[in-house]
């Protein structure tokens, strides 16, 4: 009796049944998911202009020669409190002529949000500029102006670094 009981409950009354619809609509929860999630964070590792850096090794490749054979040196330092980045530019050559101003790059190896390139102006023997937000995580750093540049992977907060040629 309790049998024939069973089969005449509505279809909503049989813990199978939600079990069956569990499985395809926990799929389609987890899709729809996976969307909003690669929407959101989307990568932004390949930059538009890729080729036309491709073209410009050779350029990057004169400019770290030039560094290597002008004996370029520098020290960071960077206030962790104002963000003011100090670089003192050492060079082997005391004669050679030093830029009015340098550029300071940061860029971060998967956030192109978290980049920063600063134009350091000459003060007092030394270049200054000031960070837009304090650095944390890894970063290829790069100093230069048209003519030479020194290049470095650093991990961020640090208060002092340098970058060199050999």
């Amino acid at each position: 009796m309790s049998h024939a009981h069973e089969e005449r409950k509505p279809w909503y009354r049989h813990p199978w049944v939600w079990f069956m619809l569990a499985l395809p609509a926990s799929a389609v929860v987890a899709g729809i998911a996976t969307v909003v999630i690669a929407v959101v964070h989307q990568d932004s590792l390949v930059r538009d202009d890729w080729y036309k850096e491709g073209k410009a090794i050779n350029q990057s490749i004169a400019r770290d020669s030039a560094a290597t054979r002008l004996g370029l040196a520098a020290g960071l330092r960077i206030d962790a409190v104002t963000g003011e980045v100090i670089v003192d530019l050492r060079l082997k050559d005391a004669a050679a002529a030093l830029p009015a101003t340098l550029t300071l790059n940061f860029s971060h190896p998967t956030l192109a949000s978290a980049d920063q390139s600063l134009t350091l102006a000459r003060r007092d023997g030394s270049y200054r500029g000031q960070l837009a937000q304090p650095l944390k995580g890894r970063y290829a750093v790069e100093l230069g102006s048209p003519e030479w540049r020194l290049t470095g992977v650093r991990d961020f907060p640090r208060e002092e670094f340098s970058l060199s040629h050999e």
